[in-house]
């Protein structure tokens, strides 16, 4: 099965940044997106995703200004500017062929492990 490497995780201070990584090892999908996990849930919410058809992309209103999500080939990259302690979560990368860069997680089939990303004041 597809597994997905993420990097660039790790612990700033609030106002900071940090850049991740999701490589996917040979396939190149037509929509790529990164998930929050929050400290103590089990949902995973969107963050920001984006499609080739323009491309099209799709942000989270808490993070839209701040974020921006790039594809190369078969990289996604989610720059996190201004990062919060909001932020702070588990970020898991996610890919498929889908036609839209959707926020719902039963569109996605390949993870990545999930990176932390720790935001402190």
């Amino acid at each position: 099965r597809v597994q997905l490497v993420e990097s660039g995780g790790g612990s700033v201070q609030a106002g900071g940044s940090l850049t991740l990584s999701c490589t996917s090892p040979g396939y190149t999908f037509s929509t790529m997106a990164w998930f929050r996990q929050g400290p103590g849930v089990k949902e995973r919410d969107g963050v920001a995703a984006i499609c080739t058809g323009g491309p099209h992309t799709n942000y989270a209103p808490s993070v839209t200004g701040r974020f921006t999500i790039f594809q190369d080939k078969n990289t996604a990259y989610l720059k996190m500017d201004s990062l919060r302690p909001e932020d702070t979560g588990g970020y898991y990368c996610a890919a498929d062929w889908n036609a839209s860069p959707t926020f719902r997680p039963t569109e996605y089939a390949y993870w990545g492990q999930g990176t932390q990303v720790t935001v402190s004041t």
